[in-house]
């Protein structure tokens, strides 16, 4: 693991997260593989103490037969208690959620009734780009660039670690994780 990363699951099973070569890593020569299985997987950089600003990664779903998922926490607090937005190419979704004493729950898109995250493509076996930009209660999240939608929420307003997630048995590679404190 990266230096100041810490890996944990939430729910049951067992991670496996790795560095590895891979000749189609945007930031050749290495990538960051999750292929366990667990409830959710997550490896955090815990220390990083974001409250403001952005989190962004490139994610690349290569398996996985109950899901194909990656995605991003951040204000993280422990193994149970963040938020995270995740792009899904089985459902062909982006959602966002809380995960609060290890229960997940997906949040309300903003200026809509009802509804799950938004459609998106997220294509199997290649890279797409995943950001949410973090400002007080209010979350944006992006995928290749383009704008999805806006979720307000209040569950968790202090500073807490950022990192990537999986779920189920999605086996997936991320490479270019990046973030930043507003400025």
């Amino acid at each position: 693991m990266p230096q100041g990363w810490q890996t944990g699951i939430t729910g049951q099973g067992s991670a496996k997260w790795e560095v590895i070569p891979e000749q189609s890593a945007p930031s050749k020569p290495n990538v960051l593989r999750q292929s366990g299985e667990a409830t959710f997987a997550w490896a955090a950089k815990m220390d990083a103490a974001i409250k403001d600003g952005f989190v962004e990664v490139k994610i690349n779903p290569i398996g996985g037969h109950e899901d194909q998922a990656g995605g991003i926490i951040w204000r993280a607090k422990d193994a149970n208690n963040y938020y995270i937005v995740r792009a899904n190419a089985l459902e062909g979704n982006v959602v966002l959620y809380k995960t609060v004493e290890g229960k997940r729950s997906s949040l309300q898109v903003k200026v809509r009734m009802f509804g799950y995250g938004v459609d998106a493509k997220v294509p199997c076996r290649k890279w797409s780009k995943l950001r949410v930009e973090l400002s007080g209660k209010l979350f944006t999240v992006f995928l290749n660039g383009q704008k999805l939608f806006e979720i307000e929420d209040e569950t968790f307003t202090d500073a807490g670690g950022v990192g990537v997630w999986t779920k189920a048995d999605s086996v997936t590679l991320f490479d270019d994780f990046i973030f930043g404190g507003k400025q």
